[in-house]
């Protein structure tokens, strides 16, 4: 019996002290709904990824901590790994250390463009079909198209993330990634017929490392009712993107937002090398909930264009739980890719229309 109490006070005492020195959080969400979208069943969707993360600091002391977070993906209707091909910490794995010169991490993450844009989406950068940050807000860019398939196409692996200390507002972030193969599949493939084909592009063998280093750079300012960003990216193609952005409350109920984009695919594209987007919204706290509205277009170079718009509610049940739906329209070229088979015609647009509703929680 003595035994056992001085064990567990041993245990305390080293609990206690860990505690001291450093903290973990483990944190989390959980979304499911129901979604039809135009020629479609309806099943169950999303709104949000679903995710289980765990971050971490310790202080060293002198003003600098070490910090890291890993993050899980995974469906909340299956259970497994989100879209069962992505690795285990899909959303992010880094470890890092900061200080008065900013913080800086290693591993893998959103890029800085990517990770800055979110605040100036209707829809906070969640990937459902009415919003805008998987398409028109990135112009249809790509940051990672040398991973292996079904991975996410907006982070870098192998790579190091920085961001600077707030200065008057202004913040400066920046990704550069290693020139390390990731086991992509065969990327492109010859010019095929101009109307079943709108994006022929050039070889790329499989697990072929980037040329040059991947990199993205954003600069964001902050300053009471307005925000604004500014970015630069080039992918493992070599496909450059850049894109500024703005928001402004007039009211603390209200937020403005608008932004544009610009992709240039001509160092690896043979066609459609060149894509424009722009998007407008606003968000509105009304009682309990949000209203998101949004509208924008993306303009390939030789294709129709794309145009969308979208309103969605949030109802909030508590601090940490909300019901939501959303509701778009979303005009597009009406082809599709099948084992790297186009099929159908990118000069004649279709519409695709989608409703969702769902339950959103955080933990």
């Amino acid at each position: 019996m003595k035994k056992s109490l001085v064990a567990l006070a041993l245990f305390g005492a080293f609990a206690a002290t860990a505690q001291a020195q450093s903290s973990v959080q483990i944190y989390g969400t959980i979304d499911a709904g129901l979604g039809k979208t135009t020629g479609s069943t309806t099943a169950v969707t999303k709104r949000d990824n679903n995710k289980l993360g765990f971050k971490g600091t310790e202080d060293l002391g002198n003003g600098l901590k070490a910090i890291f977070q890993l993050e899980i993906r995974y469906e909340s209707d299956t259970g497994t790994l989100e879209s069962n091909a992505r690795p285990l910490f899909q959303g992010q794995s880094r470890v890092g250390l900061q200080g008065n010169f900013g913080t800086i991490r290693l591993g893998r993450g959103l890029t800085a463009f990517q990770e800055s844009s979110t605040a100036f989406e209707p829809w906070s950068g969640m990937p459902t079909r009415a919003g805008f940050q998987t398409d028109i807000t990135v112009a249809g860019y790509t940051s990672d198209p040398l991973s292996p398939a079904g991975n996410s196409q907006n982070r870098f692996s192998n790579a190091v993330f920085y961001n600077s200390t707030v200065f008057s507002g202004f913040q400066f972030n920046a990704t550069v990634a290693a020139k390390e193969a990731n086991g992509n599949a065969a990327v492109g493939g010859t010019l095929r017929n101009a109307i079943s084909n709108p994006n022929g592009n050039f070889v790329v063998p499989g697990n072929v490392a980037p040329a040059s280093n991947p990199y993205s750079m954003s600069l964001t300012y902050n300053y009471g009712q307005f925000a604004a960003m500014g970015a630069y990216e080039r992918n493992g193609l070599q496909a450059k993107l850049w894109s500024v952005a703005a928001s402004f409350n007039p009211v603390p109920e209200l937020k403005l937002m608008a932004s544009y984009q610009h992709q240039d695919d001509s160092n690896f594209k043979i066609v459609n090398t060149d894509t424009k987007a722009w998007l407008i919204g606003a968000n509105y706290d009304v009682g309990p909930g949000k209203i998101r509205v949004g509208y924008g277009q993306k303009t390939p170079d030789g294709v129709v264009k794309t145009k969308q718009a979208s309103l969605g509610y949030d109802y909030n049940l508590s601090k940490r739980t909300y019901l939501y739906a959303d509701i778009s329209n979303k005009k597009l070229a009406n082809y599709s890719v099948n084992a790297g088979v186009y099929t159908g015609n990118y000069n004649v647009s279709r519409t695709d229309n989608y409703v969702g509703i769902g339950l959103h929680h955080n933990f």
